[in-house]
């Protein structure tokens, strides 16, 4: 259709007067009346007090938490007592926390996590020792199995990758669970350094606590140096893609053998930062090149949609090496990513509303981007899937 005046005029008739920001399209529209406040508009991404995704703030008691009736529970872990290399992991949740713009619409999955489910950001793990390695470990523990004894999911921002081990006693307690792991590193190593609870053994760990399906579990992206560390993996029946295998395999291919390895059964996913390329993410701990561009991490998270995902974290996020801030971008839009999955979680897609955080529950705070969004839902009608 060729452009003339009588198509400009009707663009201005429609688009040109009056509140021309509000959406036509039945679809978009529907966004716009999830994410968009009571006075019809929206807060500065700048402002107000910083949590993960701009989620909702929901305080709570860690020793007798009370979760309302959220359904994803997002926290952080700023501990990296367990690096081999550089330190400052223990800045990565703060880090996710200040990045300003991220969502609050997935395009591509088409959805509005942070509005289409019960999610908060309920603080960090609150440690009894800044020093002692294993001490930690038992608080993240203790901490996340009253998260999972709630019926919760949870969402967990590093530290370092050693934290994984505690979160999957918690998420494995009852039945070992498979594991989509994308990272530079298998982090199946033994002892190191007089112990065995560092961040390149997680998994071995997990695995040997029989929390872990080895035959469920797929790493994708390793490379490096380190590689003959990681013989646990093999022998224990781990699915291994190495970083150089990927452009010649594609995309869609890891996706399909994927969901081939994990089945339909609980997955946990764990994802480094130090998976992406040097490139794309330098502020990190042990930076591998010739990794992942966060253009293929995107696609193959997206390829995920439908799992039962009953965990996940995001680790390894080491800000103060990172000038310009692109590390922990790439950190939170992962998150979000795979917050965005949940959306289509089968196991939690019809969970009933308890009453809770959607009605009030004492201690949220709301902030910046999200400071009406439960209470626009509620006078709507809009809980989100659950």
């Amino acid at each position: 259709m060729a452009w003339d005046n009588e198509r400009l005029e009707a663009l201005r008739d429609k688009y040109g007067e009056g509140d021309s920001g509000e959406p036509f399209d039945p679809k978009f529209r529907c966004v716009a009346n999830k994410v968009r406040s009571a006075s019809n508009s929206r807060s500065a991404p700048y402002a107000g007090i910083p949590t993960f995704l701009d989620a909702p703030y929901l305080s709570i008691d860690p020793s007798n938490p009370d979760f309302g009736d959220i359904q994803v529970a997002i926290f952080g872990v700023p501990m990296d007592l367990g690096v081999t290399n550089r330190t400052g992991a223990r800045f990565g949740p703060r880090a996710l926390r200040a990045i300003e713009r991220i969502g609050p619409y997935n395009h591509t999955l088409d959805c509005a996590p942070v509005f289409d489910l019960r999610v908060a950001d309920i603080g960090d793990v609150p440690f009894s020792s800044h020093y002692q390695l294993e001490q930690c470990h038992a608080d993240i523990k203790a901490f996340v199995d009253r998260i999972v004894a709630a019926g919760v999911i949870p969402f967990t921002v590093g530290g370092d990758h050693s934290i994984t081990h505690p979160i999957l006693k918690a998420v494995g307690r009852e039945h070992p669970v498979g594991l989509v792991h994308i990272d530079a590193h298998c982090d199946t190593g033994g002892a190191f350094g007089q112990t065995k609870f560092h961040h390149g053994g997680p998994f071995r760990n997990a695995v040997l606590d029989g929390v872990l399906d080895p035959t469920r579990t797929i790493q994708i992206g390793i490379r490096g140096a380190a590689e003959y560390f990681w013989e646990f993996s093999y022998e224990s029946g781990m699915t291994v893609i190495h970083g150089e295998d990927i452009p010649s395999m594609g995309i869609p291919a890891i996706i399909e053998k994927a969901l081939q390895v994990v089945g339909d059964g609980p997955i946990y996913l764990s994802f480094d930062i130090d998976s992406l390329d040097p490139a794309f993410a330098p502020g990190t701990g042990t930076p591998e090149v010739g990794g992942l561009s966060t253009r293929e991490v995107l696609q193959f998270i997206r390829g995920l949609k439908g799992i039962d995902l009953v965990g996940c974290d995001v680790v390894e996020v080491a800000p103060q090496y990172d000038a310009t801030t692109n590390t922990a971008q790439a950190g939170a839009q992962v998150l979000f990513e795979i917050l965005s999955l949940e959306v289509f979680n089968p196991s939690i897609a019809h969970k009933p509303s308890q009453g809770g955080i959607n009605k009030g529950t004492a201690g949220v705070l709301q902030t910046a981007g999200s400071t009406h969004a439960y209470a626009a839902r509620q006078s709507r009608g809009i809980v989100g899937k659950g």
